[in-house]
């Protein structure tokens, strides 16, 4: 028996703990050596050295198991640490942009708020400008009809006058006709 427990010892120092701790393996490993020589009273030196050596090899796998495991966690906390640098790194740089976005934003509503209030005060000046533009023509249409009125008065007049004129001359002649 003891030496199929050494055999078991020395193909568990070659493999690697899946399930439990190696704390909790070398707990496991030290019940079965002591189980081991409750059972075998005539241990021999040599089977005690072995198993000394193995105990001693599983004890130095463990601990280059948890070197290896404080140098994996030292190197993922260096990682996250760079991480999260980088990750306020780019809050800055978003915070720039943003504040490079924000004044011109700020220039933009403030040139559509100055649109909208000319746009505003356009839309009575387009309604009154239409309206003069109305009387404007209706007062144009006044003139000419008032225009066409005084060439036609004026024409009257030509012809008044010129028939005066030739009954003067007519009425002249016959008065200078009858004196003669």
């Amino acid at each position: 028996g003891f030496r199929v427990k050494m055999k078991e010892m020395q193909a568990i120092e070659t493999s690697q703990p899946t399930v439990a701790p190696p704390a909790v393996h070398s707990r496991q490993l030290g019940a079965q050596l002591s189980g081991s020589m409750s059972f075998s009273s005539q241990m021999t030196k040599e089977d005690e050295e072995m198993s000394r050596t193995a105990l001693s090899a599983f004890r130095a796998k463990e601990e280059e198991i948890e070197k290896n495991k404080m140098e994996i966690r030292e190197r993922v906390q260096a990682q996250l640490g760079r991480v999260e640098e980088e990750t306020k790194r780019l809050a800055l740089i978003r915070e720039e942009l943003e504040g490079l976005a924000d004044p011109m934003r700020k220039e933009v509503a403030l040139v559509r708020k100055k649109i909208d209030s000319v746009n505003k005060e356009l839309k009575p000046l387009g309604h009154t400008v239409q309206k003069k533009e109305r009387e404007y023509k209706e007062a144009l249409e006044a003139f000419n009809e008032k225009n066409r009125e005084k060439v036609q008065l004026i024409t009257k007049l030509m012809e008044l006058s010129q028939l005066i004129l030739k009954s003067f001359f007519l009425l002249s002649n016959i008065v200078i006709g009858a004196r003669v």
